[in-house]
């Protein structure tokens, strides 16, 4: 409560005299102060013991009393005070507009104690303070200021702090290290249930996207809701992983719908495990699923949904040896025999085994389709009519495709 010194010498003693004798009274003071936050809201006796909460006041109003008629030169010791008060009571967590009404109501209370005395013992003292109402109150509204923007620096950095614990907890989970009581903190931490259906999912994206409740690369791992489905991000360097807690009613189907075609790169969804606990086996899969994605793909794909492709591009040793044993003759042609054909066979798996409508999509008549194929045949020895050759042509497709040797198309995915 302190601020300029009075116009005049005579001004400030006698305010000076003002400020020492209501010193006399603190103790008095203190308690009407303690009693009119009480009444005004509960939470300061639930934040602090009485007794600490009358020593901290009788510090801050005796530093304010004494700041009034302090020369203009001292130590703002009142500032001092306000910065500390806030960020203590940032930590303590007493909600920021009770520690600038706290403020407020101290200022009332001194500036009627002051008047009151002012009145009782002579009239001058009363028009010296008159003059002096708008340094007192500019001086309360500077301290509660102090106050209230060291709380919030504090806040901040304890929300930093937070968000940076939160974030170790998570990435420990999505690295599947095991340590007792693990997921329960971080399921304490993240207001998310430690035993329940979630999915992980493995985005391959540009970095500064920003979509679906996502927060930038330094955000705060916090859920995030979309569709009825809470998602928690973080960011790689070559791709964003998402956390997502399923609610009964909700599959990986609505996880699927709500991010296809919202980002600029495919991303891969893990099947459901039931806890936090396997979300490191749950981050593989989802990573093997967008394996199972070309290059210059768009969409989500499940990992339950590709289970023979994710077969191929997990033994990529065994996958190479698949393409030249299945395809050795078709790889010695020149490449656009050798394009016109794959496309061929891809465009016919896609279409379920239809040449007819092979044909449409590809611009041709379906004998052509026939012919390609018996071709095709001819050159892996091997027939599509065939159960287990079949099979074999179609994972030695995507082991091409996926190998970065053969060139994408609709029907590839």
């Amino acid at each position: 409560m302190g601020g300029r010194r009075p116009r005049t010498g005579h001004d400030w003693k006698l305010l000076a005299e003002s400020c020492v004798a209501l010193l006399e009274r603190l103790p008095e003071l203190v308690d009407e102060h303690i009693r009119q936050l009480t009444e005004y809201s509960p939470v300061y006796g639930q934040v602090l013991p009485h007794d600490q909460q009358w020593r901290e006041a009788e510090t801050a109003m005796r530093i304010g009393i004494q700041a009034i008629s302090a020369p203009r030169d001292s130590p703002r010791r009142d500032l001092e005070h306000a910065e500390e008060a806030g960020r203590r009571r940032a930590q303590q967590g007493l909600p920021l507009e009770l520690l600038v009404h706290a403020y407020r109501s101290a200022g009332y209370l001194v500036w009627d104690a002051l008047m009151e005395s002012a009145a009782s013992r002579e009239p001058a003292r009363l028009s010296v303070l008159m003059r002096c109402a708008t340094m007192v109150w500019s001086a309360v509204d500077v301290q509660a200021a102090t106050a209230s923007e060291s709380y919030l620096a504090t806040e901040r950095e304890l929300r930093r702090r937070t968000d940076e614990q939160l974030q170790a907890l998570l990435d420990a989970l999505l690295e599947g290290q095991e340590a007792p009581g693990l997921a329960a903190r971080a399921a304490a931490g993240l207001d998310l249930p430690e035993h329940g259906p979630y999915a992980v999912v493995v985005l391959r994206t540009e970095r500064h996207d920003a979509r679906d409740g996502r927060e930038g690369r330094d955000g705060c791992a916090r859920p995030m809701l979309g569709a009825g489905l809470r998602f928690i991000w973080r960011m790689r360097a070559d791709c964003e992983i998402g956390v997502v807690a399923l609610d009964s009613g909700q599959g990986l189907d609505a996880v699927a719908r709500l991010l296809d075609g919202r980002r600029s790169g495919p991303g891969g969804i893990s099947p459901v495990v039931s806890g936090l606990g396997e979300l490191g086996r749950a981050r593989r899969w989802a990573e093997l699923a967008l394996r199972t994605c070309l290059p210059d793909a768009t969409g989500v794909v499940r990992l339950d949904q590709r289970m023979a492709t994710a077969l191929v591009v997990s033994q990529p040793e065994l996958a190479g040896r698949l393409v030249s044993d299945v395809f050795g003759a078709l790889l010695e042609l020149e490449p656009g025999d050798r394009a016109v054909l794959i496309e061929t066979l891809d465009m016919w798996l896609a279409c379920e085994g239809s040449a007819g409508r092979a044909a449409a999509r590809l611009y041709c008549h379906r004998n052509t389709v026939f012919n390609r194929l018996r071709r095709l045949e001819q050159l892996t020895s091997r027939s599509l009519a065939r159960p287990r050759d079949l099979i074999e042509m179609t994972l030695a497709l995507d082991a091409y495709r996926l190998s970065g040797t053969g060139t994408g198309t609709a029907a590839a995915r």
